[in-house]
């Protein structure tokens, strides 16, 4: 049996309570600024309502900041509601040792989302809080089959580690009133690796499609080594491994 399920409503309210207080008096984020040219793009591209693919270099903020923007628009209550990230379960699917069911093990991948949001928030409880309060939710692509996202701000990370059925799937769940960012690099491929020969990524294809679609849908921001702002030794190594044509 579930916490949850053993908690008396009188109790659950007062969680609530306790939660919403914190949401309106002590939840409040640190301001985050565009670094470099293409984080400005992708900011401009979030302001001017677009849907999102943001592609390139490691360490270049890609992830950190959709989620930035997006916990902005879900915190001041407007339009949406919560903020879905979808990422694939390719590594599950390669890991079936590990302990516990698919569920379980797919935990191990949001545990960088909960990094994030903590550090943005600056407080160790704030993704707990966040999800307690049903605004953000983490999903593999196993389970999104049949569901409709209204309302959303969808995240797919790690994109390049999705088939293309899996990535189709997530565009025909997108309901109204919801927005997409998919996020990526495409040498950082773990399907490259995958033992199932049937496992290719679908990034190219769904490239392809969104090229042909109108301008107003999507807006591709492409980062490079330049972009790189998670610490100058990543820089470094990047670049000297493109040097050397390992990447």
């Amino acid at each position: 049996m579930s916490t949850r399920k053993r908690l008396t409503k009188t109790k659950r309210n007062q969680i609530e309570r306790e939660t919403d207080y914190l949401l309106d008096t002590k939840f409040g984020m640190k301001k985050i600024e565009p670094i470099t040219k293409t984080q400005t793009k992708l900011f401009n591209a979030y302001q001017n309502g677009k849907n999102i693919l943001a592609v390139g270099s490691a360490g270049t903020g890609k992830t950190y900041i959709s989620l930035y923007l997006a916990l902005k628009d879900v915190m001041a209550k407007n339009q949406y509601k919560e903020i879905i990230i979808v990422r694939s379960s390719v590594q599950a699917r390669e890991q079936g040792h590990m302990p516990g069911d698919a569920k379980e093990k797919m935990g191990h991948f949001e545990a960088p989302y909960i990094d994030i949001v903590n550090d943005l928030f600056e407080r160790g409880d704030a993704y707990q809080i966040m999800k307690q309060k049903n605004m953000i939710r983490f999903m593999s692509t196993s389970f999104i089959r049949g569901l409709t996202f209204d309302n959303a701000l969808i995240i797919v990370d790690e994109c390049q580690n999705m088939r293309w059925d899996e990535l189709r799937t997530i565009m025909t769940r997108v309901g109204e009133g919801s927005r997409i960012i998919l996020c990526g690099d495409t040498k950082q491929d773990d399907l490259a690796c995958s033992k199932n020969k049937l496992d290719v990524s679908g990034l190219r294809y769904f490239k392809q499609v969104i090229d042909k679609m109108s301008a107003d849908c999507f807006e591709t921001v492409e980062f490079t080594v330049n972009d790189i702002v998670r610490s100058g030794l990543v820089k470094e190594f990047i670049i000297a491994e493109e040097q050397l044509e390992l990447a």
